[in-house]
């Protein structure tokens, strides 16, 4: 199942809406991380220079078989060989992913999608004990450039709702000018299965 209309522009214009090294720093990606899963790779924007600060290795998924090409692509002239790059329909089939096997999920300008409480249930499974979730959206504004439509356009509110219904606490929000919101999460330790 592809994901609702996003507005997702051509490389080009899609870069420059983002200083990926900064939003990795203000999002706590950083050298302590062992291993990254990214749902929605699209063009690699975040996949690579993930890739060049973590330890271990990134999980890059998209469903469009041209995004897994550019993100390979751009490893391979990076020279980076711990990114491995996943064809799969993440939203209908899930990750494809080992149970607790990443310590880090990003969920990118992708929680429009159809089902967002069954993406953040899976990220919930493949996490590590205290691992982190990272989501980064548009701002709720229609004066946005791209994006998807506001009516499918989910607010931070909303995403700090669905997150910590699924057992993720700690919820830090930032503004990622001039855009973007993020917002960074933990997986609980204590499962309150009474919250689902």
């Amino acid at each position: 199942m592809k994901v609702r209309e996003s507005g997702m522009p051509k490389e080009e214009i899609w870069d420059g809406f983002f200083s990926p090294d900064n939003i990795l720093k203000i999002m706590s990606v950083s050298n302590r991380i062992k291993d990254v899963a990214e749902f929605g790779c699209g063009y690699g924007t975040f996949t690579i220079p993930t890739a060049k600060i973590i330890t271990g290795k990134v999980y890059a998924i998209d469903i469009e078989p041209e995004m897994i090409e550019a993100t390979k692509r751009k490893a391979r002239e990076d020279g980076l060989s711990n990114v491995e790059t996943i064809l799969r329909d993440f939203v209908s089939d899930g990750s494809g992913l080992e149970d607790e096997s990443v310590d880090y999920v990003m969920l990118f300008n992708i929680l429009h999608a159809e089902e967002p409480h069954k993406l953040i249930s899976e990220v919930y499974r493949i996490l590590r004990p205290n691992g982190k979730l990272g989501i980064i959206h548009w701002n709720y504004d229609s004066a946005t450039p791209r994006g998807p439509p506001m009516e499918i356009r989910p607010k931070p509110e909303q995403i700090i709702d669905w997150a910590t219904n699924a057992d993720f606490d700690n919820p830090v929000k930032y503004d990622l000018k001039p855009y973007h919101y993020g917002i960074v999460l933990t997986k609980s330790r204590e499962v309150n299965h009474g919250k689902r």
